[in-house]
């Protein structure tokens, strides 16, 4: 297979071999292939190429007359000949002739013409041509062309420019825009005063860019000018961004309605594209127009037409409903108020240098010059005295200007080089007759001149013209008659007048031409695939924000999207307030509570030696009343706002509160059931009863929770932190940052152990304790105080760790734990010192003396008590039962007792300080006893005492005796006696 370049290299030869051969075949005089051709006389000719007619239908290669597009342009290359030749300072003793050819709008048809252009230039072999006499011929050389001003349309220009090349002759366009011409390797002697469709191109962008539309369509005629604008269209959207081409049709050669109507059908197919860009021909504008109107689709495009629509008004003639709000460009340009004043005087006698102007008169004034007039739509005749712009109407064609500078840039070109060539020569001089084009075209690139409108003509290096345009748009003005507007000019950069342009159907904001609307703020644009301007909006949901159109990103962790999620905001920092629900129960728990516990200190302080205050034990109770009174003070420092020396104080406080509590209630329980437990093997007193013993025994185990706490210490310094993640809800504007201290629930709970480890030991010792007879040392209210507080703990662990993962765990857990140390220290005041606090203050009767009791006197009550509470089948093997007399003496001095034998091989006996001994048949000893009593008797309390004044031999065998009062006497008691010995 051939490679790509070298077929393009061989293409390329073989149409040089083609244009050559063409050139031959045509090379005759120009009278029999430009019969239609205007030719004046001058010592140098330069060509001219005018689209003088519409290209014809059914091969027929010419069509209607162009009055504006052809007549016009071409005569304002006549009137700058004649202004160039009338100026003594430009091209002096030198006149320029023409040689004018009509392209009828046909590149082929054009390129025909144009080889008139190149006959001088070809040398034939006449030799073996001889007349009918013999003689050798006379051949007229035809005129040498030294520059040719055109063409209009781009596709002609470049057929034409192809051809000229080859015979280096520099060629000037006044419409030719096409981005292709810029080529300076392939079209090197094409150059042009207009600038090329890449700046036209660009402005279109601008313009697209700053009325927001980013989905548009294009529409451009099948060749090179509206091929290569689009194609230059989209290369600049492309490279601007954001904008997106919907539709892009192509209108062919000699199209048929149907070919319209199909490319409106397909631009109906993207609804939201309603902007249209027009790179195309008058006649396919017009088509389209026509198109639109047909389908009822008036208003629902907005058109933005390139230059070949420009200020135009045959476009739109009789669409006026179809184009208006159409925003035009068109190279900057003025009127030439001589050229007005030429071609209004124009006439049938005045202009017979211009073929055509019989027909534009026809045209023009819609009449019949001779009956010969192709001409059959009328029957009027012309009669030669009409005037234009007076009996018809006339407005300058916007390329006029262009056409007169590219003729003057031909002439400068030329003057310039003449200057340097002939220096001292009047008119032209050999070596400018004989000079190559490309002297000519470097000339042509280093013109600089004002031109006919007062701005300045440059060429840069590939010829090409700056980039000025005026912007139009097609309204409709107060007397409802649509006319193009100035809404703006593009020079490199736009200036466009919003406030000016007007749309169809009365839209007064700018019309949408977008395939997606914009998304609200916190949104991202989600593309679809293959449609960069087309996308769906997505939320940036959660803890994100809106980074770029296009992407979420997420807030830093301490941070959450503001309301309209652009940004990102501080969480706000929140801490349990006093003022807070959640602390003023706890908080007015703990001020009852320290109240009641202050009053009960003081009770005891006031009364501190009394029998009461006295029997309970007054240090373990001043110690176990400061445990109650932190286990209070706790609740303020776990609702205070956090900082080190708060942190510091809640590890110190929180656990030791219940510790100081649960330790002294722990040493007295455990007192209680040693006492009880060593009493039943002996009557030795167990260690460490005595007050000093019990404070050290606290202590210690105070001091272990102490030692806990500095540990903690040590390794982890107390500090406070904002923890985002316990109030981190689903909603980010409900989120909050809570302020406390770096405890963790697993730390709070280690710093609680200890104590809820002594409570329930405390607990245990209380159930083995339960049957110590009633109201002895408190033995029972320490027992229901300790039932009550495990339930409160139990109650307390699943509300604490279930609410772990709540957005209100801050709340619920520091209000649980704070109420939950409430009652259990309200429980054990409650329990523990309000009935003594009753007895203090309202029944003072009662907190009297005791009689002194000794540890074996306890010791013994204990034993006589859980023995006399057994079932006779549960004692052991010997041991006796005493019951109360069921008919006792009437005198309330002598007590009566009955002992049952158990067995033979133990005896009971009852003996007494002074008392009588007798024998019944049944095995019983009954005995009256007379006790010594030193001091009254308390009815409502048990006594022990040990007896030692045995008579005869059984005073070496200790005798238990138990006196149990029954009776609110002194003296009416009822005794318990039994005695264990060997017999």
């Amino acid at each position: 297979m051939a490679r790509p370049g070298l077929r393009v290299k061989l293409s390329s030869i073989w149409r040089v071999f083609w244009l050559m051969r063409t050139v031959v075949d045509f090379a005759l005089p120009q009278e029999t292939y430009a019969p239609h051709s205007i030719r004046t006389e001058g010592h140098l000719t330069l060509g001219g190429l005018f689209p003088v007619h519409a290209r014809g239908a059914d091969g027929t290669p010419c069509g209607d007359l162009k009055k504006e597009n052809g007549i016009q342009r071409l005569e304002a290359m006549m009137y700058a000949l004649d202004q160039i030749n009338q100026d003594e300072q430009l091209l002096p003793n030198i006149t320029l002739g023409a040689r004018v050819l009509d392209t009828c709008s046909r590149d082929t048809y054009a390129l025909e013409q144009s080889l008139t252009f190149v006959q001088a230039l070809i040398t034939k072999d006449t030799s073996d041509v001889r007349c009918t006499n013999g003689e050798p011929p006379v051949f007229v050389k035809p005129e040498k062309v030294v520059g040719v001003i055109g063409a209009s349309a781009s596709s002609v220009s470049i057929m034409v420019a192809n051809i000229l090349r080859l015979f280096q002759i520099p060629q000037i366009s006044y419409a030719s825009t096409a981005p292709e011409l810029s080529d300076d390797r392939r079209y090197d002697f094409f150059s042009r005063v207009v600038p090329p469709d890449s700046f036209q191109a660009q402005a279109m962008v601008d313009i697209i860019r700053a009325l927001g539309w980013t989905y548009v369509s294009t529409i451009a005629s099948e060749g090179s000018y509206g091929e290569k604008g689009v194609e230059a269209f989209t290369q600049l959207s492309k490279e601007a961004g954001g904008i997106c081409i919907a539709q892009s049709l192509k209108i062919p050669h000699n199209p048929k309605l149907e070919d319209y109507d199909k490319a409106i059908q397909q631009l109906l197919e993207t609804q939201h594209s309603r902007a249209v860009i027009i790179f195309a021909s008058e006649e396919d504008i017009r088509g389209v127009l026509n198109a639109t109107k047909r389908a009822n689709q008036v208003g629902h495009f907005l058109w933005i037409g390139s230059d070949s629509w420009g200020a135009k008004t045959s476009p739109t003639h009789q669409l006026e409903d179809v184009a208006v709000g159409a925003v035009t460009i068109l190279p900057k340009r003025s009127s030439i108020k001589g050229f007005d004043e030429y071609f209004t005087a124009l006439t049938l006698e005045n202009n017979r240098r211009n073929v055509w102007f019989a027909e534009f008169w026809e045209e023009n004034f819609d009449c019949r010059l001779l009956s010969a007039s192709k001409r059959e739509d009328t029957s009027r005749k012309c009669t030669g005295q009409e005037r234009i712009g007076i009996n018809s109407k006339y407005e300058q064609e916007g390329k006029v200007q262009f056409v007169i500078d590219a003729v003057y840039a031909m002439a400068h070109a030329l003057h310039n080089m003449h200057r340097d060539l002939c220096p001292d020569h009047l008119g032209v001089c050999p070596q400018m007759e004989s000079a190559e084009g490309k002297i000519l075209l470097k000339y042509i690139r280093n013109t600089s001149f004002n031109g006919s409108a007062g701005t300045s003509v440059v060429f840069n290096k590939n010829g090409d013209a700056p980039g000025r345009y005026d912007l139009f748009q097609f309204q409709m003005t107060n007397s409802s008659t649509p006319e193009y507007k100035v809404v703006g000019q593009w020079v490199e950069t736009l200036q466009l007048r919003l406030e000016e342009l007007q749309w169809p159907d009365g839209e007064q904001e700018v019309p949408i031409s977008v395939c997606s609307l914009p998304c609200k703020t916190g949104e991202r644009k989600k593309r679809v695939k293959g449609m960069p301007c087309c996308w769906h909006c997505e939320l940036c949901d959660g803890y994100r924000y809106q980074y770029d159109e296009t992407s979420c990103s997420l807030c830093a962790y301490n941070m959450r999207p503001n309301p309209n999620r652009t940004a990102c905001q501080p969480i706000p920092i929140v801490k349990l307030e006093w003022h807070s629900p959640w602390a003023i129960i706890p908080v007015f728990l703990a001020m009852l509570g320290i109240i009641a516990t202050i009053f009960v200190m003081a009770t005891f302080v006031r009364y501190n030696d009394t029998p009461i205050v006295r029997a309970s034990g007054r240090e373990l109770s001043y110690v176990l009343l400061t445990g109650i009174f932190l286990c209070y003070i706790i609740t303020f420092l776990m609702i205070a706002k956090p900082d080190v020396a708060v942190c510091a104080f809640r590890r110190i406080f929180l656990g030791l509160g219940m510790c100081i509590s649960y330790a002294a209630l722990l040493t007295k329980t455990n007192r209680i059931y040693r006492i009880f437990e060593q009493g039943k093997q002996t009557v030795t007193a167990p260690r460490f009863i005595s007050p000093t013993s019990q404070i050290a025994i606290t202590s210690s185990l105070i001091c272990v929770q102490l030692l806990g706490v500095l540990v903690w210490f040590a390794v982890d310094p107390p500090n406070t932190i904002v923890d985002y993640d316990e109030q981190k809800t689903i909603d980010p504007m409900l989120a909050r940052g809570v302020l406390k201290c770096d405890i963790t629930d697993l730390q709070i709970i280690c710093s609680l152990g200890y104590s809820i480890l002594l409570m329930v030991t405390c607990t245990i010792y209380a159930i083995k304790t339960r049957d110590v007879p009633e109201d002895f040392n408190e033995a029972k209210p320490i027992g229901f105080t300790m039932y009550t507080t495990c339930i409160v703990w139990l109650a307390f662990i699943p509300i604490f760790f279930g609410t772990a993962q709540s957005a209100e765990k801050l709340y619920i857990q520091t209000t649980t734990l704070t109420i939950s140390m409430n009652l259990s220290a309200s429980v054990a005041l409650g329990m523990l010192y309000m009935p003594k606090v009753y007895i203090i203050i309202f029944h003072p009767e009662l907190n009297v003396q005791k009689r002194k009791r000794s540890f074996k006197a306890v010791v013994t009550a204990a034993t006589m008590s859980s023995r006399l509470s057994q079932k006779p089948n549960e004692r052991p093997n010997g041991e006796a039962k005493t019951e109360l007399c069921e008919n006792p003496a009437a005198d309330p001095m002598i007590v009566r007792m009955k002992t049952e034998m158990i067995d033979s091989s133990c005896k009971s006996h009852i003996t007494g300080s002074k008392g009588l001994l007798s024998h019944n048949a049944s095995n019983h000893v009954e005995r009256s006893w007379h006790p010594q009593v030193h001091q009254p008797l308390n009815p409502s309390l048990n006594y022990a005492y040990e007896m030692t004044d045995f008579p005869g031999n059984f005073s070496k065998h200790p005798t238990l005796v138990t006196l149990i009062c029954h009776q609110p006497n002194e003296l009416a008691c009822t005794l318990y006696v039994c005695l264990r010995t060997t017999v």
